[in-house]
């Protein structure tokens, strides 16, 4: 990570996936506290804050390994499926509408994806504290956000410098085929409104010390769509693909903005709400 691509400018970052929010956090790590805000709007993050909701403690984990059913098994968890074979089965998957179905039967679960899961983990590891940010519950992280860099600037005035704080909010963005990623512009939506809910409280800081230039881009998309949010998700790639394959359900549970009070904070290897 080179300084001029360390955003170090300003208090609030945002960088996209898991190659670039790792070094991100990893640079920033080095130099003070770091709080991350991982968000994938279709839909890890907004599957985790429902979960959350229904009472659920629920493990990331990497899409398509082989030892996920003995990892949900030594947590005595249920393990996600596909949408697929979830909607066949009347299981639980990484859609939103089927952990919401499953609320009062499941406690633990296991939930692999592609994108979010693993970018909460590689930003655990890199030494940040990781919330699930969606639209559902992105007034809540901001709150949260906040307080946290309070209690940041507590503790160094008691204690002596501890290094500036950062918050890296992170659109995980999609995959091509190929692997490689594809930015999305619903995650852009969503670290954008989360953006705004930090900024709404922190009105006196909102200069150019507390955003970085990107997140400043994430904020004005969010300002386009803030007043639409239902058409411009259901109009996005990601969205279009949901509701072709009859996952349009989904799409309205993403879509159901600041109807959550409980933010999802990775702690020991899963989200649990915030105190």
């Amino acid at each position: 990570m080179r300084d001029c691509w360390s955003q170090d400018g300003g208090t609030v970052r945002v960088e996209w996936g898991p190659v670039g929010a790792a070094s991100l956090v990893s640079y920033a790590a080095e130099r003070g506290p770091v709080v991350a805000v991982v968000v994938d709007v279709l839909s890890f993050t907004t599957a985790v804050s429902v979960a959350v909701d229904a009472g659920m403690t629920v493990w990331p984990y990497r899409w398509k390994d082989g030892s996920a059913p003995g990892f949900a098994r030594q947590h005595d968890a249920v393990l996600a499926v596909g949408r697929r074979a979830a909607a066949e089965e009347a299981g639980v998957s990484l859609s939103p509408a089927s952990i919401r179905a499953a609320s009062g039967t499941v406690e633990r679960l296991v939930l692999p994806s592609p994108n979010g899961s693993t970018i909460c983990a590689l930003l655990d590891d890199g030494g940040a504290v990781v919330a699930a940010g969606s639209l559902r519950n992105r007034r809540a992280v901001a709150a949260w956000v906040v307080r946290r860099l309070e209690e940041l600037a507590a503790a160094a005035g008691r204690e002596g410098s501890v290094g500036d704080p950062a918050v890296v909010v992170v659109p995980a963005g999609e995959r091509w085929p190929d692997g490689s990623l594809r930015p999305a512009a619903e995650d852009l939506w969503g670290a954008g409104a989360v953006v705004e809910a930090i900024v709404s409280r922190l009105e006196h800081r909102a200069g150019p010390m507390l955003l970085s230039a990107e997140s400043s881009v994430a904020l004005a998309a969010w300002s386009r769509v803030q007043d639409g949010v239902l058409p411009a998700l259901e109009s996005c790639a990601s969205g279009r693909e949901l509701v072709e394959s009859g996952f349009g359900d989904d799409v309205r549970v993403a879509a159901e903005l600041d109807t959550s009070e409980r933010v999802p904070v990775l702690d020991d290897g899963a989200f649990r709400p915030a105190g």
